[in-house]
């Protein structure tokens, strides 16, 4: 799988509309959703992995409201970054862009700490107490795929949590994973960090 392959094909699942029947709030999707509320920024490297075993790496920024940027490792002309309003991913290497909505949608919990996670979201048991596993869908929209957001319990965290990573799983079932680790919040992120070059006007690489 090339890299623009694995990159994408996690994209669709992270802007599904989810707008589901709003269940009972559980205790540890009450703290789950105080820990989003805490955290104004956030960076941390992370690992993407495909359901063959590919992997990518990056870099991860995130600052509230509706920003966030996977920065690949060099060599990868792939950026995916949301400016405040709209997901972008965007592939240096041919000139394309392509844009989707950030409102609404699963992994927009992270970039809108406003929003009511108990709408679109719950808890999955796990086997470990030490975290949490949250999914969020919308069952009216299958098409869409889901998103499994992984939080680990740990006092150094903001609300004392942690985010490890998620699972996006597309309607294919094609799954994704990203792994976080190194994580620091409430640090200062430029806003400048989710600006990017048009790959369309600049051109596909030669």
């Amino acid at each position: 799988m090339t890299p623009r392959a694995l990159a994408l094909l996690f994209v669709p699942a992270l802007v599904a509309t989810a707008a589901v029947a709003a269940p009972a709030t559980s205790p540890d999707l009450a703290k789950v959703q105080e820990h989003l509320r805490a955290v104004q920024s956030m960076t941390a490297s992370f690992v993407q992995t495909d359901r063959n075993g590919k992997t990518l790496s990056g870099t991860l920024s995130l600052k509230q409201p509706g920003k966030i940027r996977f920065q690949y490792e060099k060599g990868v002309p792939i950026l995916i970054v949301a400016d405040g309003k709209s997901l972008w991913f965007l592939d240096y290497q041919v000139g394309q862009k392509q844009r989707w909505p950030i409102g609404g949608s699963p992994l927009g919990v992270l970039l809108d700490s406003s929003k009511d996670i108990s709408r679109f979201a719950h808890v999955n048991q796990t086997a470990d107490p030490g975290v949490i596993s949250v999914e969020a869908n919308d069952p009216k929209h299958p098409e869409y795929g889901r998103i499994t957001l992984v939080f680990e319990r740990n006092a150094a965290g903001p609300a004392g949590l942690v985010l490890r990573g998620w699972v996006a799983l597309d309607a294919q079932n094609n799954r994704t994973t990203i792994r976080l680790s190194n994580p620091k919040f409430n640090v200062p992120i430029s806003d400048g960090t989710f600006r990017f070059n048009d790959p369309v006007r600049s051109g596909p690489r030669k």
